[in-house]
């Protein structure tokens, strides 16, 4: 980096620090233009960029530091949550992932949180699915009970044409209220065989996340899972975490060192 692009990042830091954060997008603006090719300067006013909300810059700058240096773990973390902001899940979902094993790579500090930047992403993107999910399943439940509807009215309609209209007679009035009877019990049906469909309408407790499935040390959804020689599983990060602190299982207390960890191939395929 250039002297002069450098005197400009920290002064934008400075600002940054100070919470000003639009006087910093400027001096590292200013600082791209002296040095083009460092992708940490993008990298400094993406993460700026999402302090000001100003996604689609954050973007850009993303992605021209990704071009730079496609191993830019913060290109990538800042990519997703921007991704995530502008409600694409599934990209910022593959951003985050990368993200995340660029971090074990280099054994990050950083690791953590983009391991927690990939469950975040993992329930957006459930949660866009299960929107979706539900307007189609409105949708489809509209048209049917439209086809009933219109299916009633074309019977009620024989019904008086047979009769010539006289409509007060008991015949047309009986089948009449046959035809009534018929599609309001359809309808009914129909809306049972949806509700009962809907995973809303299943017992709680299938809605529930498995014990296994929850990590003992942050007890939090594990979308990373290994597993001991003792056959307890961690998340990766949390449990990397851990052995920085103490060489030890967490739960037996037994010797435990990074070596001995290997994939949760099963847990993580759940």
């Amino acid at each position: 980096m250039s002297a002069r692009a450098n005197a400009l990042k920290e002064e934008g830091n400075k600002y940054f620090q100070d919470g000003d954060y639009k006087s910093a997008e400027v001096l590292y603006g200013k600082a791209i233009q002296q040095d083009s090719r460092n992708p940490k300067l993008f990298t400094n006013r993406a993460m700026t960029r999402i302090k000001l909300q100003s996604w689609e810059a954050c973007i850009d700058d993303c992605l021209r530091s990704i071009e730079l240096d496609n191993s830019n773990m913060k290109g990538y973390y800042y990519l997703a949550q921007a991704q995530l902001a502008l409600k694409h899940p599934n990209e910022a979902l593959n951003s985050a992932l990368t993200a995340y094993y660029e971090c074990l790579k280099t054994d990050s500090s950083s690791t953590r949180n983009a391991s927690q930047l990939v469950l975040q992403a993992k329930k957006e993107k459930w949660e866009a699915k299960e929107k979706d999910r539900i307007r189609r399943r409105s949708e489809l439940l509209s048209e049917l009970e439209d086809g009933l509807r219109r299916m009633k009215e074309f019977e009620l309609g024989n019904i008086k044409s047979r009769h010539q209209g006289r409509l007060d007679s008991t015949d047309a009035r009986e089948e009449m209220e046959e035809v009534e009877d018929i599609s309001r019990k359809k309808l009914e049906e129909l809306q049972t065989v949806f509700a009962l469909a809907d995973p809303e309408n299943m017992q709680q407790r299938s809605q529930e996340v498995p014990d296994y499935m929850i990590d003992n040390i942050s007890f939090c959804v594990m979308h990373d899972p290994v597993i001991t020689k003792n056959g307890n599983s961690y998340e990766r990060s949390t449990i990397l975490e851990h052995l920085k602190r103490s060489p030890t299982d967490p739960l037996t207390r037994e010797v435990l060192t990074i070596n001995d960890l290997r994939p949760n191939l099963a847990l993580k395929q759940a």
